[in-house]
């Protein structure tokens, strides 16, 4: 039987296949990412007061792991070889994952979400540096520049009177230079692995870290009524959605692209911060977020600013 264009569609997308997104295409995917990438930061602080932190990281990747399970069962598309091939290369993912999560869960206690998305930009820059140190890839001056004014937007929001807000952000720092290893690994090793397998095996290890993590305090137990439902949904919205279209739009378009559209989620994380909780960020605090955000469009911007750059620069010296 012919497969429908639909079929072939979204078995290409779980296998990896395929040729580059065209544009609408690959809007679609950026605003969608936008959209629910904004909301992680929101989402955590929703978790909050119904469950302690570290349990409550732990729950919703088990939410997100028994839901994708279950779709590689009925799919029936799970295997067991690529985490026999590859299990190294997931301990450590599942590991990075593991502590950034637990992280940035602590890190609700003493930051809001709007500026912990904003800090969490920061991502973009450790990015490039392990392009860096993997990969020979050079830091253009404007690069330079850029990562310079992102670090000074960093230090306005964290080195303030308090010690709670330096803490809280000093927690989104790591976590996001953490994660951004993660990324680094996944981008490296992972191309060859579908992502169905990638996203089931990466859930499965990242829990049983925080399952770990939690026996190792002695703190695992079930979650509350109450809290149940809010784990629902925090484990099937920020985790299957979100981190699935995050591998999707991470493995199908240019890292700069990739970069240039998350850099815009800490405004839609500010505005859901005032509509749910009504939190909004100090005017040091969004000053040092603003500086974050210019700085990180500087560096992903600056390679075709600077390509533009020589062909004028070409042009002019070419004979007429």
């Amino acid at each position: 039987m012919n497969e429908t264009p639909r079929r072939r569609f979204v078995a290409s997308i779980w296998s990896g296949d395929g040729e580059k997104v065209d544009n609408a295409r690959g809007t679609a995917l950026m605003v969608s990412l936008l959209m629910i990438d904004s909301l992680h930061y929101v989402f955590a602080r929703l978790v909050f007061p119904y469950i302690e932190p570290a349990l409550g990281a732990f729950y919703v990747i088990a939410v997100a792991l028994v839901e994708v399970g279950l779709l590689g069962l009925v799919s029936r598309r799970l295997r067991l070889a690529p985490l026999r091939r590859m299990w190294p290369t997931f301990l450590a993912i599942g590991m990075c994952v593991a502590v950034s999560t637990r992280l940035n869960y602590e890190a609700m206690a003493f930051i809001d979400p709007g500026v912990a998305a904003m800090v969490a930009k920061m991502t973009v820059l450790f990015s490039l540096g392990f392009g860096l140190l993997w990969l020979g890839e050079r830091f253009t001056r404007w690069q330079g520049v850029g990562s310079a004014v992102a670090i000074v937007g960093l230090a306005v929001i964290s080195f303030q009177p308090g010690d709670y807000l330096g803490l809280g952000a000093m927690m989104i720092l790591l976590s996001s230079f953490i994660y951004a290893l993660h990324a680094a690994l996944t981008k490296r090793n992972m191309g060859e692995v579908d992502l169905l397998n990638f996203f089931f095996y990466r859930l499965l290890l990242t829990a049983a870290f925080l399952a770990l993590f939690n026996i190792a305090r002695g703190n695992l137990a079930l979650p509350s009524a109450q809290a149940f439902p809010i784990l629902l949904l925090v484990g099937t919205i920020d985790v299957v959605v979100s981190r699935f279209l995050y591998y999707v739009t991470l493995r199908k378009l240019d890292m700069s692209v990739f970069a240039v559209a998350l850099a815009a989620s800490p405004v839609a994380a500010v505005l859901w911060s005032q509509l749910l909780f009504d939190v909004f960020p100090t005017p040091q605090q969004l000053l040092g977020g603003f500086t974050i955000l210019c700085g990180v469009a500087v560096v992903t911007s600056a390679p075709v600013l600077e390509r533009k750059m020589r062909r004028r620069v070409e042009a002019a010296d070419a004979p007429s």
